[in-house]
């Protein structure tokens, strides 16, 4: 059996070896659209996250029995043509939750406690000039009383609900989908929420209903000064006025996801003017050593359920 991994690089380069026990390895970084077919020519499993597997390449494919996704999304795989060629489609979930809920509070913190501006103000030499021996340029504020508002009570939302909880903060979400009832904490309206939030922290997938959710009439309803942080999906605020946001309203806002992906260079967020209220991480949120140990010790026993069922 020969397994390939079209975009190993995603995985950080981390451990593959496991597969060899099941058959030949070969491994990619990353795959161009045009070099997909001639990759997977004679391969009886690949391994994805971000290559899109179509119908054609599946029926090209001769060999293919099984598309392993290294994560939860399966939208780069056209399933219903993979259903039609009996090719079997697994993916991951759950694998990052610890690693996401860490960098959402990883991002509030920088912000709370004046981290990134307080790094260069010691580095820079300003506190070896100062005649005292702290600093009030910048005020610290306890998460402690703060109203934390949620989008998004999945997994991750939930642990992000009770570790805010455990700093004392008074947590309320809303459910877009309408599915999530936890009694734990008041679930509201969007439009209360965004009133009534100093911290917004958004843990929801990218669909129809949370698809530009957050768009200059949401930024209004905001409080000023208040924190928005996105660890769902980029697309669900619209990065042109959250721009405008943080230089009309003093909005700080934490984002691992952006619409585009690598980020574009002409993006909006560049141009800001308070650039102290805006940190931006690369996508890395999901992405500690254990949750990419995780996702593949998953994958693993992904393929070892498929080949149990053959």
């Amino acid at each position: 059996m020969k397994i390939v991994f079209l975009d190993a690089a995603t995985l950080g380069k981390s451990d593959i070896s496991a597969f060899k026990e099941f058959g030949e390895v070969i491994s990619y970084d990353l795959t161009k659209k045009e070099d997909v077919l001639k990759n997977i020519a004679d391969a009886s499993v690949i391994v994805v996250n971000k290559v899109i597997i179509n119908e054609e390449i599946m029926q090209n494919a001769k060999n293919l029995k099984l598309i392993l996704v290294s994560a939860t999304g399966t939208n780069n795989i056209d399933l219903q043509a993979a259903k039609r060629l009996n090719i079997s489609v697994k993916n991951v979930a759950g694998y990052s939750t610890n690693s996401v809920v860490q960098h959402t509070f990883a991002l509030l913190f920088s912000f709370l406690n004046h981290i990134t501006y307080y790094n260069d103000f010691t580095k820079n030499k300003k506190w070896c000039d100062s005649d005292m021996f702290c600093d009030f340029s910048r005020r610290t504020s306890d998460l402690n009383g703060k109203n934390y508002g949620i989008i998004g009570l999945g997994n991750i939302g939930k642990k992000v609900a009770s570790i805010a909880s455990c700093f004392g903060a008074n947590v309320f979400y809303t459910s877009l989908s309408g599915q999530n009832n936890n009694s734990d904490y008041k679930q509201v309206s969007l439009e209360y929420l965004l009133k009534n939030s100093d911290i917004i922290s958004i843990h929801s997938p990218l669909n129809e209903k949370s698809k530009n959710l957050i768009t200059k009439k949401e930024f209004d309803l905001m409080k000023d000064e208040s924190i928005i942080l996105n660890l769902g999906r980029g697309m669900i605020i619209n990065e042109a006025d959250l721009a405008k946001a943080i230089d009309n309203k003093n909005i700080k806002a934490g984002l691992d996801v952006l619409e585009y992906e690598p980020m574009d260079k002409n993006n909006p967020l560049f141009n800001i003017k308070n650039k102290e209220n805006l940190i931006i991480t690369p996508h890395i949120a999901w992405a500690s050593i254990q949750s990419v140990d995780r996702l593949i010790a998953m994958m693993v026993e992904n393929l070892k359920e498929f080949l149990k069922e053959q």
